[in-house]
């Protein structure tokens, strides 16, 4: 009797996990299915790309789940967060080139140092600063962006509808207070293997 409880929560868990809330849409987190230009296929395919990079990086160290942060975009793994050694990132670098599909890894992931408040405090700031420039700006589809700052480097990630839109965003972000670099990996719908029609 147990055994059968056990199965419904874990089969409960698993299937919550491939739905979506709210503005999250039904595929994963970031970019609404409905405003998303890739085709359901290719999001489909990046969604279960997503989902196995995270459980092999889950089986690899439980700590990962929270300090690294993995997007799939058209085939393309971009991974950021913090790690406590080179040896780390190298890991994670493979465990991402032997993901099914993968077209690409861009990997900047970064070594840990001592805790900073000031700087945390900082970097969170200028997140949510870019964040609100992006909603604001109606030339800009902010839901098609993923935005992680660290020592004032602002890492953007996302798709692009147009090259006046990718502009826009690089230029909001440099707008932002005390920014001192602006890494932009920003697909432009066009370079997408497939589109919605």
């Amino acid at each position: 009797m147990k055994i059968k409880y056990i199965l419904i929560i874990i089969l409960g868990v698993f299937v919550s996990g491939c739905v979506g809330f709210s503005s999250k849409g039904i595929f994963g987190t970031g970019v609404s299915v409905a405003f998303d230009p890739r085709s359901v296929g290719t999001q489909i395919d990046d969604s279960i790309m997503q989902k196995s990079l995270s459980a092999k990086i889950l089986l690899t160290n439980k700590n990962y789940v929270l300090s690294v942060k993995t997007k799939v975009l058209d085939g393309r793994i971009f991974m950021t967060g913090k790690v406590d050694t080179p040896e780390e990132k190298l890991k994670l670098t493979k465990l991402a080139w032997e993901t099914d599909g993968v077209r690409s890894v861009r990997n900047d992931i970064i070594i840990k140092e001592e805790f900073n408040f000031k700087r945390s405090a900082k970097d969170i700031l200028i997140t949510s600063q870019l964040r609100t420039a992006l909603i604001l700006n109606k030339n800009i589809k902010a839901t098609n962006y993923q935005i992680d700052t660290y020592k004032k480097k602002i890492y953007i990630y996302g798709i692009a509808m147009t090259s006046e839109e990718k502009d826009l965003v690089i230029s909001e972000s440099e707008e932002i207070l005390d920014v001192e670099k602006v890494i932009a990996s920003i697909i432009l719908v066009e370079d997408l293997r497939i589109q919605k029609d």
